[in-house]
């Protein structure tokens, strides 16, 4: 063992009492032993718990609790049985307003520690009417054990599938339906996908459902082509599932991978797609479209960047990372001409289509890199006085803060999943002149330690 591991006030294996004082950005708790900083899920603030110590870097630490001594103020017992072994929650042990105020607490910590900016700028976190029930995809592996199918969650690390019969964080609806046609398919011989062997037809079944509509989609993603008893079963799930059900399509993938959805899908009965609405927005909605899990909440999202931008009818805007068009799509009903980008295709032709059926003729739609069209947008003469930008997880590229701050609009809305990404952006935009107005977090996924935000930047 090396010099710089002896310092260290812990080894790989020991058990140790440790008392959690925070939460930290991924959900798990902080605590410090000895001065020594160990990150440990499954616990709340003020938890004193016997824990072992499974991982050891230089400067932090993992450990795994073994035992709770005696909890904190706030823990509370988990609404779902399966939550410690199934890790899609993080933080069901808390009460509501406490998840809140960490997922405040966790974006203040982001911007003052990275981005060095007052923690004043950062409001409180906007919650969920209900932080239960909310997410409108449900997707579920299926598997097989000694009493027969199985349809469940991914123990946390693992692809061990733990049987569940409800998820309390996912649509009712689509939690009824997943479970219906697990007993359909189980009944008529359908064989459960291996991963081990590569062998079986089933390997997931996802849901979709319209959160205003409740139009319900069925997606059955199988490991070939030919459906064993095709038209048996749809007048079975049809019969058994009711009116609501719009669409069952069938999924391919016969890869191997760990990617759910496979290339090629076929409608097997129904609509190609399901509608749903945010706001007075339609979209319709097929088993691959990128779509929000929470409608309720990303209408909060939306309405807030929309008073952000501050549209009077007479701007340009451009939408830098716009998907489906969602954002644009908004930002297009106050906007004189909204321009978004999106480096997948097949997004930005969903994005076309859902202008189209909303009657929105000022949003144009172009394929490719945000930091290469956008200087593109600028030599033809096109000065957009707000850009939006809601990048993936790992940030705005360096090269796309550059292009919006050459293109110098008057406001830049910064939508953000990440709040240490965001806080390094942010940095960055103040560099090159813009600066931080307003930080307003908002709850997108109750019950879970993820936390999104929407940032005003003036120049």
């Amino acid at each position: 063992m090396s010099k710089k591991k002896s310092l260290l006030p812990v080894k790989m294996g020991q058990k140790i009492q440790i008392q959690i004082e925070s939460l930290a950005h991924g959900g798990e708790g902080v605590g410090r032993y000895e001065g020594f900083t160990l990150f440990v899920p499954d616990t709340a603030p003020g938890d004193l718990v016997e824990a072992k110590i499974v991982e050891l870097k230089k400067n932090y630490g993992r450990a795994k609790v073994m035992y709770l001594i005696s909890p904190g103020p706030e823990r509370i017992q988990p609404v779902c049985k399966n939550f410690y072994q199934c890790g899609g929650c993080q933080w069901q042990h808390l009460p509501y307003e406490a998840q809140l105020r960490e997922k405040t607490g966790i974006v203040r910590d982001n911007i003052t520690r990275l981005a060095k900016l007052d923690a004043g700028l950062v409001k409180e976190t906007l919650g969920a009417v209900y932080p239960l029930a909310y997410r409108n995809k449900v997707q579920f592996p299926v598997g097989k054990n000694e009493e027969g199918m199985i349809v469940g969650f991914y123990a946390p690390g693992t692809h061990n599938i733990i049987p569940a019969e409800q998820c309390h964080i996912q649509h009712t609806l689509g939690d009824q339906v997943a479970f219906q046609a697990k007993k359909i398919l189980e009944k008529a011989g359908v064989e459960p996908y291996n991963e081990e062997s590569g062998k079986g037809f089933l390997r997931h079944i996802m849901v979709r459902v319209g959160a205003k509509t409740e139009e319900i989609m069925l997606v059955l993603i199988t490991n070939g082509e030919k459906f064993p008893q095709e038209e048996k079963l749809i007048g079975e799930l049809r019969e058994s599932i009711g009116e609501k059900l719009v669409s069952i399509c069938q999924n391919i993938n016969t890869r191997i991978t760990n990617v759910i959805l496979g290339p090629k899908t076929k409608v097997l009965w129904g609509k190609e797609t399901i509608t749903d609405y945010i706001g007075d927005l339609a979209f319709d909605i097929s088993p691959l479209s990128f779509y929000q899990v929470n409608p309720e909440q990303t209408e909060i999202l939306y309405k807030k960047a929309l008073e952000y931008a501050h549209l009077t009818g007479q701007e340009t805007v451009i939408d830098a990372y716009c998907g489906i068009g969602t954002i644009s799509l908004f930002l297009a009903q106050k906007a004189r001409k909204v321009y978004g980008i999106e480096v997948v295709k097949e997004a930005i032709l969903d994005a076309e289509h859902n202008a189209k059926i909303n009657g929105i003729t000022n949003a144009e739609f172009l394929v490719g890199e945000s930091e290469k069209l956008m200087p593109e947008l600028l030599a033809k003469g096109i000065k957009p006085e707000v850009i939006v930008v809601d990048p993936p997880r790992k940030g705005c590229e360096r090269a796309v803060i550059e292009a919006m701050a050459q293109m110098g609009p008057e406001r830049i809305v910064y939508v953000s999943c990440n709040p240490s990404s965001l806080a390094r952006d942010l940095a960055y935009l103040v560099e090159l002149g813009y600066q931080v107005k307003e930080v307003q977090p908002v709850d997108m996924f109750p019950q879970t330690a993820h936390v999104e935000t929407v940032t005003l930047l003036t120049r």
